[in-house]
């Protein structure tokens, strides 16, 4: 073999892992980032609620609506983006939606109607935050880790609420000081700023860089783009959706959604100034959620790397149906011990069901399991939208939210139930009925 053929060869195959920090470390950061730059538009919902109701006399079930608009092409996006980012590549697909997020969000400023709310915040925000869903955090994962994949589960998941930590003080504190407009466009810069990065830094596939996934024994060539994303998208969710397990994740993740983003991030903050407790301490109080939340997302990754997932999802939505159902009597013009300890509480419980149900989905249904996830997702935020819109409604009507917070804490103790009855599976096992 001559030199320049030798060279050849070399060339053709690929790098040697480095001894030093692997690659996946730096791409699983670079979308940490993302997410939390993204975090910004799911952090201000819940701060327009009274502020629209006062500029503009639009009834609390009408923004409402138009944050359940969001909340659901925020779901029903997720499984398509899974299949676009397969045939366009992941930072493509995340940098355009960082854009739309960021149109949608500034046009608001000019809005006049409630439709354009529906418009700006409700289709362009949602379909752009769709595409940035957890389906996002669970194609990066799954290409780029073999081992720890629990772990970085739980880490990126984390992401959003370290954005909800870092955007929802200030975000408070420019709508009661500054109005709401400026905080809107606060949202439209966070998410312009983070292309730049993604454009720059993130790599679709370690066959990009001739790596390994972290943790593989061997080298994975990078697969070729898949055309018909949506004819996949359909044909994956109608193969699933004839398994038994996939009804249960799709239910749990439902009420997961329903009892997270679709009540406490939108009506906590109006239901707690219901109660004299001033925008910003609210907002704050949502704050220290997200930083309990990093912790128990990144502990529940970890745990899911070592226990029975199952029974993770069980125990998590138990607790937080006990806390929903205390929370009423919780409720005060100030900020006491027991609301504290809440907090702490609910915010450990906040996502953690997002590893454990990330490897159901990984072990039911193996390499279609991103765009699987993307569908489970959309049930959660289907949930999410359908209390998002009655928490809005009952408080028009009743004056209260008390009857949404026991209705939640009930629905979180089925979920529980529906947890443990998902059946186990091998990942090689063929999609196929299951009772």
């Amino acid at each position: 073999m001559t030199q320049t053929t030798a060279a050849a060869v070399q060339a053709s195959q690929p790098e040697k892992q480095p001894a030093r920090i692997h690659r996946a470390w730096f791409v699983a950061a670079v979308t940490f980032v993302t997410i939390i730059g993204a975090a910004a538009f799911r952090s201000l919902p819940g701060l327009l609620i009274d502020p629209l109701h006062q500029d503009f006399g639009w009834s609390r079930g009408t923004i409402s609506a138009a944050v359940s608009v969001n909340l659901a092409l925020y779901g029903l996006t997720a499984p398509f983006a899974a299949a676009l980012m397969d045939r366009f590549g992941i930072r493509r697909v995340v940098a355009v939606a960082l854009t739309v997020i960021a149109i949608g969000s500034g046009l608001t400023v000019w809005m006049t109607a409630a439709w354009q709310l529906m418009l700006y915040w409700g289709l362009l925000v949602g379909l752009g935050s769709g595409s940035m869903a957890l389906a996002f955090a669970a194609t990066v994962t799954n290409r780029w880790f073999t081992e720890r994949r629990g772990l970085v589960t739980g880490i990126l998941t984390a992401a959003s609420a370290s954005g909800q930590l870092i955007f929802l003080p200030v975000l408070s504190w420019m709508v009661e000081k500054h109005d709401w407009r400026p905080a809107a466009i606060t949202v439209a810069l966070a998410a312009l700023a983070v292309v730049p990065f993604v454009w720059l830094l993130l790599r679709d596939h370690p066959a990009d860089v001739g790596l390994k996934p972290y943790g593989a024994e061997e080298f994975v060539p990078k697969p070729a783009p898949v055309t018909g994303a949506a004819r996949r998208t359909i044909t994956v969710l109608l193969k699933a959706a004839r398994t038994g397990p996939f009804w249960l994740l799709a239910g749990t993740f439902a009420i997961c959604g329903a009892s997270t983003n679709g009540l406490v991030q939108t009506h906590f903050v109006p239901a707690a100034h219901d109660h004299g407790m001033p925008v910003t301490a609210a907002a704050s109080l949502l704050a220290v959620i997200g930083v309990f939340d990093v912790v128990g997302t990144v502990a529940s990754g970890w745990f899911t790397d070592r226990f029975e997932p199952r029974r993770l999802l069980a125990v998590y939505y138990a607790l937080r149906g006990v806390s929903l159902l205390f929370l009423p009597m919780l409720l005060a013009p100030s900020v006491h011990p027991p609301m504290l300890f809440f907090i702490v509480f609910y915010g450990l419980d906040w996502v953690a069901t997002v590893p454990p149900t990330v490897a159901l989905c990984r072990e039911q249904y193996g390499d279609d399991s991103a765009i699987v996830f993307g569908w489970v997702l959309a049930s959660h935020q289907v949930g999410a939208a359908l209390i998002a819109f009655l928490g809005g409604l009952a408080r028009d009507v009743f004056g209260t939210y008390d009857m949404v917070w026991y209705a939640s804490g009930a629905l979180c103790a089925a979920a529980a139930l529906m947890a443990l009855v998902i059946r186990r599976r091998p990942v090689t096992a063929p999609l196929a009925a299951t009772a």
